[in-house]
């Protein structure tokens, strides 16, 4: 790659030759234009899974110092804490597939998805502020879930330093009724089946409550919905406006930014706390309708089906994280935290198999169970890649399949597929994305991940 006028630091992304030459073109310029950030360290990253992004590339890390650095909304992304959320179960294929029609109509009615979707929780704005500050912690003070789930999501469930009186109206009114949706786009809820030719390291699996043998596992992605979106709205306009006032130019006004330490730069870190904390009670709330589904199609309890929470992580984040530089931003859009075994800011469940990363796939082609490496805190600030990334536009997708046609064809490979809108599903088609196996395989040669298993779908809700 050329250098740029204005890089501070190199750009580097992590790819197969194949890989490198699908990828659009604005994937070069962008981590580019990143690498031009005020106070960026080492190097702007690019994960396998990139793609043209808002500012930053989708699949985008970068990390600046807290003294001189800057945070920016365009490197969380709209949709502040997009995230995994993986819940194994005790049952399996033989087990399931007589009911997967029932359970995936009953996980569609207890699950609203699409553009505007409104939940069965309701919330006042003090009851709002308690979500933005506690996070899945209120969730499971309501009943919506288990205590020990904490252990198993990133941060807990609650990022510390949220600040309710940072976040506007306009947001608390998008967000109010949202809580437990999925919202639309490439979110969605997915049963899965783990083969046993497919656990790449059974002791790892194993120790993550996988164990194969046709296992039924259920995927969660989706975010902070429209609360996020307004969150990120708001401060870009902001940080326009602030970065005269700092003397900052950037290449791409999605790059708005602001010093980390400025009124501004903490004024949204806040804001965006708030939103990280309510995508994890979004993520929560799903969990509790998805083990209440479950309970009712089978007839025996969540807990009794062995319903336990694998993990939960975030893909669209800035956080303040300790490296051999000292205290820097970091910011993941479109990429996962992958820290290693015996890193000091993991739970003692995953001391010994580091973290766990839930990396998304197609709604035809899989997903994959992964964990951090030692490898990626040295090279990528334990960072990894978070989905099989888009190679074609979703206008070119819906040109190129039906919705009707597509559903139609995924029944006949064994996928029961149910959506609020055919056109939202056509842009989902398999053969908009990379090779979800080729990306996982770059971060597993790469050394910055380490496989474990591989998730085969055979039901999908899609908003």
């Amino acid at each position: 790659m050329s250098e740029k006028a204005g890089m501070l630091v190199p750009a580097r992304i992590y790819a197969t030759s194949t890989i490198l030459q699908s990828m659009d073109s604005g994937v070069f310029d962008q981590v580019t234009n990143v690498a031009c950030l005020p106070g960026i360290r080492r190097y702007a990253l690019c994960m396998p899974d990139g793609h043209w992004g808002y500012g930053f590339p989708i699949g985008g890390v970068a990390a600046f110092d807290v003294d001189g650095g800057v945070i920016s909304p365009g490197g969380v992304g709209y949709d502040v804490n997009c995230g995994m959320r993986l819940i194994r179960t005790d049952l399996t294929l033989e087990d399931v597939q007589p009911h997967l029609e029932r359970l995936m109509t009953e996980l569609f009615r207890r699950v609203p998805a699409g553009v505007g979707a409104s939940g069965f929780v309701r919330l006042d704005h003090a009851t709002l502020d308690s979500v933005m500050t506690k996070g899945a912690r209120w969730c499971i003070e309501q009943g919506y879930g288990w205590h020990r789930d904490l252990g198993r999501i990133e941060e807990g469930g609650c990022i510390a330093g949220a600040d309710p009186e940072k976040v506007s109206d306009h947001a608390v009114s998008r967000g109010i009724n949202q809580l437990g949706t999925l919202g639309s786009g490439n979110h969605y809820l997915e049963v899965q089946v783990v083969s046993n030719e497919r656990v790449f390291d059974r002791e790892t699996a194993a120790a993550l409550g996988i164990t194969g043998h046709d296992q039924i596992v259920v995927m969660v992605h989706c975010g902070s919905r429209g609360f996020g979106h307004q969150v990120a709205t708001d401060y870009l306009k902001v940080f326009e406006k602030a970065m005269r006032r700092y003397g900052i130019t950037v290449k791409d006004q999605q790059l708005a930014c602001a010093p980390f330490r400025s009124l501004e730069g903490q004024d949204y870190f806040a804001a965006m706390n708030c939103a990280a904390n309510t995508a994890f009670a979004n993520r929560q709330v799903i969990t509790h309708q998805i083990r209440e589904a479950f309970a009712t199609v089978f007839g025996r309890s969540a807990e009794e089906l062995g319903m336990e929470l694998v993990y939960d992580v975030a893909h669209n984040i800035a956080k303040v994280e300790r490296y051999q530089e000292g205290e820097l931003v970091v910011h993941r859009k479109g990429s996962t935290r992958a820290f290693g075994p015996g890193s000091p800011d993991l739970p003692d469940a995953f001391k010994q198999t580091g973290q766990p990363v839930i990396c998304g796939g197609s709604m035809e082609t899989g997903s994959y169970l992964l964990v951090g490496t030692e490898r990626a805190m040295q090279e990528t600030f334990g960072s990894t890649m978070h989905g099989s990334g888009r190679t074609m536009s979703r206008a070119q997708a819906k040109k190129s399949v039906r919705g009707e046609q597509l559903q139609h064809q995924m029944k006949q490979k064994g996928i029961v597929v149910k959506a609020v809108s055919m056109s939202g599903l056509a842009e989902e088609a398999g053969f908009a994305y990379k090779n979800i196996s080729e990306v996982v395989e770059t971060v597993d040669r790469a050394g910055i991940t380490k496989r474990v298993a591989e998730l085969r779908p055979i039901g999908n809700i899609k908003g």
